[in-house]
């Protein structure tokens, strides 16, 4: 087998947002107010110390992205979990084994997606963990936190805002998915614009549509909007 050709062809079969997703703070796009130099998340992760707290916004905002990279700069062992797949033995696995590693000195990260799905009774489970310290619970949510998560969770966990990318940084992906494409896209500056507002906010549904650009539109032309839209 050539391991060299098996290797390169693994790698262009990855789908392009995971060949992109950002490995460090300054790569995620958006959210400056706070992931930016000095903001106030930005100043827990420099300093190595994360508390329990819960991001709340969009889809395709960069929540699972950010706290992935906050784990890794902190050497936490992180752990992700959907509400959406996960139920009362995911959760009891997750914490058995966070106190396992928490006994050789390894702090755990638990990143729970959706995690207003988990209803009442399974957030108070949360609890006694984030309390002793057992793991550091980063939520994320698409919900109005103050209505969907427990009162007694929220007074244990910071609640950080997180809104729809700007036009600013939608066009920072397209450049990033340029270079990682090592092409431009077939697209007009008005067509760039369209691609921009079709996401509406959605960095992970952009980047959906920039593959779909780069797999079928003819390299040699230019697409304008309404070629992009049809």
């Amino acid at each position: 087998m050539n391991m060299q050709g098996s290797l390169f062809g693994d790698t262009l079969s990855r789908p392009l947002a995971d060949r992109m997703r950002p490995t460090d703070i300054s790569e995620i796009a958006g959210q400056d107010e706070l992931l930016g130099e000095g903001a106030s998340l930005r100043r827990m992760i420099d300093s190595g110390k994360l508390s329990s707290f819960i991001l709340w916004g969009p889809p395709g905002c960069g929540k699972t992205t950010a706290a992935r990279i906050m784990a890794d700069h902190s050497d936490m062992h992180f752990v992700a979990l959907s509400a959406v797949f996960s139920g009362i033995a995911e959760l009891r696995k997750a914490f058995d084994d966070a106190a396992k590693r928490r006994l050789t000195g390894q702090a755990t990260l638990l990143f729970v997606d959706e995690i207003h799905r988990f209803n009442r009774a399974q957030q108070d489970g949360f609890l006694p963990y984030v309390e002793n310290g057992t793991v550091t619970l980063v939520g994320a949510t698409t919900e109005n936190p103050s209505f969907e998560l427990n009162s007694a969770l929220l007074s244990r966990c910071k609640v950080f805002v997180l809104h729809p990318l700007d036009r600013e940084a939608l066009g920072k992906i397209i450049v990033r998915a340029e270079q990682e494409a090592k092409r431009e896209l077939p697209l007009t500056d008005e067509a760039r614009d369209t691609l921009c507002a079709l996401a509406d906010g959605d960095g992970r549904y952009l980047i959906n549509l920039i593959e779909s650009v780069l797999q079928f539109a003819d390299p040699d032309s230019k697409m304008d909007s309404a070629a992009l839209t049809r």
